[in-house]
């Protein structure tokens, strides 16, 4: 019952986040509001202690894994949907150095995505500034992906 009430809220949590990001306009949700820095490093608390099932003070990739996959598992789709693939972002980025965090290092690593979405460094992430940034990853993605080459010119017969 446990797993399940905690999994239930990562999934709520993750769904309107993902929802929330994509309406258009300030004010509502979290992600259509600003965001202080003490607010990022409040959620990065709460979200660390949802993810240390066996609550040692430490977070391994192997918990963070196991609650994609129970969050996968209890929204019935075999990819996990747009929430999924933030959560599965956010492990990826969280342990990309280090197989298990404490919350020191998790919170830094969540207070590192906040600062390089504050854009003009004041402490708040504006609605406007998650969206510039939002708009120059997908530019980057374009420009990542590798052009088709053309096709060889065809041979004299």
């Amino acid at each position: 019952m446990k797993n399940l009430s905690f999994t239930l809220a990562l999934g709520a949590a993750l769904i309107s986040t993902s929802a929330l990001a994509q309406a258009p306009g300030g004010g509502g949700g979290f992600m259509q509001r600003d965001q202080t820095r003490a607010e990022a490093q409040q959620r990065a608390d709460m979200m660390f202690q949802m993810l240390d099932a066996n609550k040692d003070g430490t977070v391994t990739r192997d918990e963070a894994n196991q609650a994609a996959a129970q969050f996968q598992a209890n929204r019935g789709d075999e990819n996990g949907g747009r929430g999924a693939g933030r959560l599965r972002r956010m492990i990826d980025e969280a342990f990309a150095t280090s197989p298990s965090l404490n919350l020191k290092q998790f919170e830094a690593v969540s207070l590192a995505r906040f600062d390089a979405q504050d854009l003009n460094h004041d402490g708040t992430v504006t609605v406007a500034e998650r969206q510039q940034v939002r708009q120059q990853r997908a530019q980057a993605q374009q420009q990542a992906v590798p052009a088709t080459p053309a096709a060889p010119p065809a041979k004299p017969q």
